[in-house]
């Protein structure tokens, strides 16, 4: 069903009112209506055929005042025509129409030039405050003589300062960070501070008047607070413009090689993955809040105090345009496994987040940039290997139609930004770091990322000292560097992320997969139910409005698609639990010896290394020996969440039970028998792959017997064939250690210095979330579970396919655009 016409005039701008002049609906090209009902980020109620690809009243609009409104400037016609039906048939005068649209074209660009005229004044006067200002505040910030000057001298100093300024910003600032986008990310940034006071010094050294001065530590704050302040002013003045909105946004991203959309262009579909945000976590951010308080009599409330949900946007969606649905993850329940599988189509031979691989000597860690990208390499060459295979999630369309954005892997699509698996490369073309070029080369941008970064680093302070204070349990320690790379992952990786996918979205690209990980770094030392994890969500729920806003702007309408690679479980670490940590516990079942304190694990988060990566340090090594024996003779424990992986390298390929069991016969025991742990895997020479518990109990996964009570019995349904998958991977290890799970209260026990964790199988960090628009086919058939990443892989492709898929298809087989979109309607 086609939706309901809607006149120009009725279109909103960002503000969520009337769009006026020449911003009503520009820019807005979607293509045929899936019938699925107003849509988040989509513009709603034009029909495709009846749009212009630029924005310009066509003829027929011009023509027709019944679709434009009339003209606020042209007065009515004294004299209307006094045949109230006019023939239907009758051809107009070409010569009268093409009039018409000229004047109407003249009348339209001089209210442009002069509303653009008006906001250039207000900007330059708000800057010309802005430094007078300044310069009675600071000084070292001067715009007069020494000997005194008149008023009229000083604002005339600070009004051309103020228009010099903005000339270079606009016109050399764009050139310099383009230059520059070989420098470190965070040197960046720092670097844009000194950039923009370079820049106030050369036009204060530019000013006629010759009475501008400032040191150049002082330039850089004037400077700072000027693009601020103009920035401010220029997004006020343009909230009720669309075109202006639209243009603004346009300048956030990098658009080279961007695609030519037609006017009858299919849908795109943007994916925004929720980093760590797990089934339940989103159900109940969005629900309403009770605050807790209020008056009561007889133990009956009086008052009933309700809040908001916490993610307002995207409970506004959900139950009206969009359906959410829980999926289950594998084994290894973490980034690097599930954006494997979601974006490459298989996470084969992905056991952990870090693992031993004996062939090499060498740990793989997800979030190393080296590892991504033999990661991606190795299923590219499964993907070529077995022609079936789906391959890249994003390798379709031309070149430049898809993007990734702040992933550890490509998917396949050539518009890259802050993706770590080309981290290592210096190929021009696929540089990861070109996304900054996008969000920085607006100084304004980095006055308020940075101001966020810093602010956002001292809220971290704040909220670890206040847990210290109250004695809040679970509890972990979140000093040294943390709180800039928690600043570095929701301030810096967001809003780089969100700048890229606006443009990727106003250039008209078909898919956008992005990542945003901010939740996840937070909730990792907070845990995943805390108020601090909350306020995150809070903060990505406003990242989500502004893209779904975007969408208004783009050339074709947006489907978007919130998902999630795993959730979090919470719970004390295994060490605070027990008083030692896995690896001491693995020595002590090999008769080895061990510290008499608890050491600490490091921690896996995906954060900490991509803030390395951003600044350009050396990958940091994984210490698997402690240095007490020699390498080569003791056995490797890594820990990945609540999952634990223990190799011995000097038995060649996967070491089996028996020949366990001969070397170290303490060891099995010790473990199945701790009650941290919850079971075992390893292989056996008579059964095959098994999983050992507490008291003798064994689940043979080949063939499904069950001796005693069922280790695997408390991890629920799909426990024991993800489980059997990881057996056969051929780097898994020798020993697959997971930690002990409470059904009743959802606890686990990481063995990393972690109270949200995700990992391995227990709890919450095994169901992730789809939440999807209806217009799209359900991912599953009704009462049925998504199992894997994999699958989530062919339910986007189909999305995917969906969108555009189709027009394509037809398109090319010679089918014209128009008729496509009426045959989708009447579907």
């Amino acid at each position: 069903m086609a939706e309901p016409r809607k006149a120009p005039g009725e279109d909103t701008g960002p503000g969520g009112e009337p769009g006026s002049g020449e911003g009503a609906g520009e820019g807005a090209r979607p293509g045929p209506d899936d019938g699925s009902g107003p849509r988040p980020g989509s513009r709603t109620g034009t029909d495709a055929r009846s749009r212009t690809e630029t924005g310009r009243p066509t003829r027929r609009d011009a023509a027709d005042p019944s679709r434009t409104g009339p003209d606020p400037e042209t007065p009515a016609d004294p004299d209307p025509d006094p045949d109230p039906d006019p023939d239907p048939d009758s051809d107009p005068d070409p010569g009268a129409g093409m009039t018409a649209l000229r004047a109407a074209t003249t009348r339209k660009g001089r209210r442009a030039a002069a509303r653009a005229l008006g906001r250039i004044v207000v900007v330059w006067a708000v800057g010309t405050v802005t430094m007078l200002i300044l310069a009675g505040a600071l000084p070292d910030f001067r715009l007069q003589s020494p000997d005194g000057d008149s008023a009229t001298h000083i604002a005339v100093t600070a009004a051309v300062g103020a228009g010099v300024f903005g000339v270079l910003s606009a016109l050399v600032w764009p050139v310099l960070v383009r230059a520059l986008l070989l420098v470190p990310a965070f040197v960046l940034g720092l670097l844009v501070f000194f950039l923009n006071g370079s820049l106030l010094l050369i036009a204060l050294s530019l000013n006629p008047t010759g009475r501008g001065e400032a040191n150049p530590e002082t330039a850089v704050v004037v400077a700072a607070v000027m693009s601020a302040a103009s920035s401010a002013t220029s997004t006020a003045l343009t909230v009720r413009d669309d075109g202006a909105y639209r243009r603004r946004l346009a300048r956030l991203a990098y658009r080279r090689g961007a695609p030519a959309v037609s006017p009858d262009a299919a849908p795109g579909i943007v994916f925004l993955q929720l980093d760590g945000v797990g089934h339940d976590v989103l159900h109940a951010a969005l629900q309403e809040r009770e605050r807790a308080g209020g008056r009561s009599l007889g133990g009956q409330r009086l008052l009933a105090h309700r809040l908001p949900p916490v993610m307002e946007t995207v409970a506004s969606w959900h139950g009206t345009s969009h359906r959410l649905v829980p999926w289950r993850t594998d084994w290894s329940s973490q980034t690097g496994a599930s954006q494997l599988g979601i974006l490459h189509g298989t996470n084969e031979d992905v056991p952990a987040f870090r693992w031993y691989e004996k062939e090499t000597g060498e740990v793989m860690v997800c979030s190393h940039p080296s590892t991504a990208l033999e990661l991606e390499r190795r299923a590219a060459a499964r993907a070529a290997a077995d022609p079936p295979a789906p391959g890249g999630l994003l390798a379709t369309g031309e070149p430049g139609d898809t993007a990734s954005r702040g992933n550890l892997f490509t998917g396949g699509a050539t518009q890259l930004a802050l993706v770590l698996s080309v981290a290592v490369r210096r190929q021009k073309k696929t540089r990861s770091r070109a996304g900054y070029f996008a969000y920085f080369s607006d100084p304004a941008n980095a006055s308020r990322t940075f101001a966020s970064f810093f602010a956002e680093a001292g809220r971290e302070v704040f909220q670890s000292l206040r847990s210290r204070l109250r004695r809040e349990t679970p509890r972990v320690g979140r000093g040294g560097l943390y709180p800039f790379v928690r600043a570095f992952a929701t301030v810096v990786s967001r809003d780089v992320v969100v700048a890229a996918v606006i443009g990727d979205m106003l250039a008209g690209r078909t898919a956008v997969y992005a990542d945003l990980v901010g939740y996840d770094e937070v909730a990792h030392y907070a845990g995943p139910q805390h108020r601090d994890s909350q306020q995150v969500l809070r903060r990505i729920d406003r990242s989500i409005a502004l893209v779904a806003k975007a969408a208004e702007h783009a050339p074709r309408p947006y489907r978007i698609v919130l998902l999630s690679d795993h959730g979090q479980s919470h719970g004390p670490t295994f060490a605070a639990t027990y008083g030692l940590t896995l690896q001491d516990l693995v020595r002590a079942g090999c008769g080895l010896p061990v510290s008499r304190r608890a050491g600490k694990s490091r921690s896996g988060a995906e954060a900490r290394t991509a803030a390395r990566a951003a600044l350009r340090r050396p990958e940091r090594p994984e210490d698997v020996y402690d240095g007490e024996g020699r390498r080569g003779l003791e056995p490797v424990v890594l820990g990945s969440g609540n999952l634990g992986l223990v190799s011995f390298p000097e038995l060649p390929g996967v070491a089996s039970r028996e020949t366990i069991e001969r070397r170290h016969p303490a060891l099995l025991p010790a473990l199945t028998e701790h009650p941290g742990i919850g079971f075992v895997l390893v292989r056996s020479e008579e059964h095959g792959p098994m999983v050992l518990g507490a008291d003798g109990a064994e689940h043979h996964l080949e063939t499904g017997k069950v001796v005693g009570i069922d280790p695997l019995l408390p991890f629920g349904p799909g426990a024991a064939e993800a489980v059997l998958r990881t057996a056969r991977f051929p780097h898994a290890a020798d020993l697959m250690v997971n930690s002990s799970y409470d059904p009743r209260t959802g606890t686990v026990h990481a063995f990393e210095d972690q109270i949200g964790s995700h990992g391995g199988l227990g709890g919450e960090q095994s169901r992730a979330f789809l939440f999807w628009p209806e217009g799209l086919t359900p991912p599953a058939a009704p009462g049925q579970t998504l199992a894997g990443a994999e699958s989530v892989h062919h339910v986007l492709r189909r999305w995917i396919g969906e969108c555009g898929g189709p027009v394509v298809r037809r398109a090319a087989a010679g089918v014209p655009a128009e008729g496509v979109a009426e045959d989708r309607r009447a579907g």
